[in-house]
């Protein structure tokens, strides 16, 4: 082979290998994934992954170095969000090779989430016949700002630390259904457990939001702070929030 093309070889695969270097890290793979629901801070990012400050800035540098996020700052706050639509299917696409090429995956998710929930998901095909027919209760248990920055038009935002306290407005007669990040989320689970042992009917979904939007199904979102809501397909950035000092 020519040494010019040796040399256009090596430079086109050294810059392929930048992303392979920024998502060799079990924390930003996960952080990708949180990023996915909406905008965040370093002090949210951090709470959620249970990292420390510092160490959550420098995984994020090392993405946002890469390209794959990128921040906008709102006076001293800074904002980290997904590059684009890119990023999201990457990660989903990366996911997706993990369960078909990993006995480990599937048995890390059948030991700690099938053996919570043995009833078969519902299809997102199924969920949106349903909803249009008005048959079934649709509830968004991530938090608020999670919600607004993209959601399942009909849902309904029931953070699962409310779920509790809100159970007396969702009739029992009606089937329930609770979604939350995806597929390897929990908060969907914790909410359809205690669904159940209160005697209501629910299942879950497991599809992200970036997931379902990628099936060019519309996502929803909250325009303003007065509450109005806009539909679309494509990406919305999550409204504007104070947030934390951190790069």
């Amino acid at each position: 082979m020519p040494s010019d093309h040796r040399a256009f070889k090596d430079a086109l695969y050294t810059q392929f290998a930048r992303i392979g270097h920024a998502v060799s890290s079990p924390k930003r793979l996960e952080l990708l994934d949180l990023l996915g629901q909406g905008e965040k801070t370093v002090e949210q990012l951090a709470e959620q992954t249970a990292t420390a400050v510092k160490n959550t800035s420098a995984h994020l540098r090392a993405l946002r170095q890469a390209r794959l996020v990128e921040t906008r700052r709102d006076g001293t706050y800074v904002w980290y969000r997904l590059a684009d639509d890119a990023v999201a299917a990457f990660l989903l696409a990366l996911q997706a090779l993990g369960r078909h090429r990993y006995a480990e995956v599937r048995e890390v998710a059948e030991s700690y989430l099938e053996r919570r929930d043995s009833f078969e998901p519902i299809p997102p095909e199924e969920l949106r016949r349903r909803l249009n027919a008005g048959d079934v209760t649709l509830i968004d248990v991530r938090p608020g700002d999670e919600f607004a920055a993209g959601h399942i038009p009909g849902a309904l935002s029931v953070p699962v630390v409310e779920l509790a306290e809100r159970l007396r407005e969702f009739p029992k007669r009606r089937e329930i259904v609770a979604y939350c990040r995806g597929r390897y989320c929990v908060l969907a689970i914790t909410a359809i457990e205690l669904l159940r042992q209160r005697g209501y009917r629910a299942r879950r979904l497991i599809e992200s939001i970036p997931a379902w939007r990628a099936r060019g199904y519309p996502v929803a979102h909250n325009a303003t702070r007065s509450g109005s809501v806009l539909i679309e397909t494509v990406p919305a950035r999550a409204p504007r929030h104070r947030g934390g000092r951190h790069s």
